[in-house]
């Protein structure tokens, strides 16, 4: 039996404490979603209309370096969220994203979700909060990685 999206939003870790009723709003916004290993989420820089709710698998978020190609600053495991560039203007990814393995997730389009943050400014405030947290953990493991690939050797 397949459950509920609602369902799996009461199960998901970066929703946990969420009342009820704002998970009813929101689950009419997404869906169930797979997305087979080597399936590219989304590429740096382009538009940024959805973000998922990881519920298995890994997704490595990456950046375009010159003469290195694609790099991973960071993989994503389940229980946590890909993508927040849809919060804020002008909507465009800040990296990319590609499945590394099965995934299976909660995809959000991001306009339906915006919406219901215009609509209620609680609701706003609590998604920002947990955002913000994700973006705070994405800049530390971002400023991480960058250090490894370019940090000068020990003295």
């Amino acid at each position: 039996m397949t459950q509920t999206t609602l369902a799996l939003l009461m199960e998901h870790p970066f929703l946990a404490g969420m009342a009820t009723t704002w998970l009813e709003r929101l689950s009419s916004y997404g869906h169930p979603a797979y997305r087979p290993p080597g399936f590219r989420l989304f590429h740096e820089d382009r538009p940024a209309d959805r973000f998922w709710l990881l519920r298995s698998g890994r997704v490595a978020l990456d950046i375009h370096v010159a003469g290195r190609g694609d790099v991973v600053i960071e993989t994503i495991s389940a229980g946590s969220v890909v993508g927040w560039s849809w919060l804020f203007p002008p909507y465009r990814w800040h990296f990319g994203a590609v499945a590394t393995e099965p995934m299976h997730a909660v995809e959000f389009g991001a306009a339906g979700v915006r919406r219901l943050r215009d609509e209620d400014a609680e609701l706003a405030r609590d998604l920002d909060q947990r955002f913000m947290m994700i973006m705070l953990d994405r800049l530390q493991a971002a400023r991480g990685r960058l250090a490894e690939l370019y940090g000068y050797p020990p003295s």
